[in-house]
């Protein structure tokens, strides 16, 4: 407590009252002293006169308020103006209270106890407020950690498609993945069956992030191209060729070990498809995926096959194979429902028949430049803002006889 008044009387009234009540007072002859020693010391309360020579009372409150401090100081006049003019200017200065002279001893206690309510409570707010930053620095390392973990992750998630595009003589696979965030749930890959045939597939497991992403690691290692002897779609005959079972039978048997070995409540949907190169004969079945658009050669869209279950929703689920005939000069688009139900700012989705339109547009293009133009067109038609995870995989099927070249 700093008590200031340029009366040595009024001064040992006040201090006689104030150290009855238990509390530490400095005194100041003056608002000039008592500046050097708010330097030094920060007072929690200060008692001043208004009407003092030199420095009054109301210019010391303004140099006290402009003084750099660690907490709250709570500022008394001690003074004989009434005027509402006088308490207005007292209280723009910086004054929290005032005290008519002279001062009565129980009202003088009972404004300190209430300065004392408004320093605890500043106080106590200052401490929440540092335990607030101190809890937001560490959520924010925390964060920080966690989205470099997830940058990594996705560098990781994309080298699941180590080829993004192959040419198998007479037709070329390109395949297109991104996720809408750091780590999605989308998959597309391809592996050759043998000298004639190839599979391509397409995965999106439901929800996104990171248990998504886990999913999709081990769907690639049931699918590799690179150890086919683990590839669960595959058969090795006794040649030591390989042969592939039916998409149905891929499908069921993927189902059977989500529910059955995972553990997991995700789910997927999937297209998978069986195509022979030297006739065309496509055979695919889909589970829960859009429906496969076949783009033909005289420019003409087509959407195939029935739906389909989810892969690991539902046991003991069924699925079907169903055939398409590819010509040479035709195309086969699997795609993930983040293209076909992107939506635009208005609220419109895309659909089938949007998708067909921007194919349509890019159909004179090769496989990589033709998904790197629907990316540009979908991008625009969401103004930027992908919600979903995008991918797909698109097959140019040309003339059997370029296949020996």
């Amino acid at each position: 407590m700093l008590v200031v008044d340029d009366s040595r009387m009024q001064r040992r009234i006040l201090t006689t009252l104030l150290a009855r009540s238990g509390y530490e007072v400095l005194e100041a002859a003056s608002a000039e002293e008592a500046l050097k020693i708010c330097a030094t010391i920060e007072p929690d309360l200060v008692l001043s006169d208004w009407m003092m020579p030199g420095m009054s009372g109301i210019e010391f409150c303004r140099a006290f308020r402009a003084m750099p401090r660690q907490s709250y100081g709570y500022f008394v006049l001690l003074t004989s103006k009434t005027e509402k003019n006088a308490v207005a200017l007292g209280l723009q200065s910086g004054a929290d209270d005032f005290l008519a002279k002279p001062v009565n001893g129980d009202e003088l206690r009972a404004r300190l106890a209430a300065g004392e309510r408004i320093l605890w409570m500043e106080r106590e707010l200052r401490q929440k407020n540092r335990l607030v930053s101190s809890t937001l620095a560490e959520l924010q390392g925390l964060y920080d950690s966690i989205d470099r973990d997830l940058t990594e992750a996705c560098k990781l998630q994309q080298s699941l498609v180590k080829e993004r595009h192959r040419s198998f003589g007479n037709a070329e696979v390109s395949l297109l993945l991104r996720p809408s965030g750091h780590v999605g749930g989308d998959l597309v890959g391809f592996f050759p069956i043998n000298a004639q045939r190839v599979a391509i597939y397409g995965i999106d497991v439901s929800g996104h992030g990171i248990t998504s992403a886990l999913m999709t690691a081990r769907l690639a290692g049931y699918l590799s191209g690179h150890t086919p002897e683990q590839n669960i779609a595959l058969i090795q005959n006794e040649d030591g060729t390989f042969d592939a079972i039916a998409p149905h039978e891929l499908a069921a048997h993927l189902n059977t070990l989500v529910l059955e070995e995972m553990e997991t409540e995700s789910y997927f949907t999937l297209i998978y498809a069986d195509v022979d190169l030297a006739t065309g004969r496509v055979q695919l079945v889909q589970a829960g995926h859009p429906h496969p658009a076949v783009l033909r050669a005289d420019g003409s869209v087509e959407y195939v096959g029935s739906g389909g279950l989810p892969v690991g929703l539902l046991e003991g689920a069924s699925y079907e194979s169903f055939d398409v005939t590819l010509t040479p000069g035709d195309r086969l688009f699997l795609m993930s429902d983040g293209i076909t139900e992107a939506i635009n700012p208005k609220g419109e989705m895309l659909s089938e028949d949007g998708l067909a339109a921007m194919m349509v547009q890019y159909a004179l293009l090769g496989g990589p430049a033709f998904l790197e133009g629907l990316m540009w067109d979908l991008n625009s038609f969401v103004e930027g803002d992908m919600a979903d995870d995008i991918s797909g995989a698109f097959l140019e099927f040309r003339d059997i006889k370029e296949r020996a070249d």
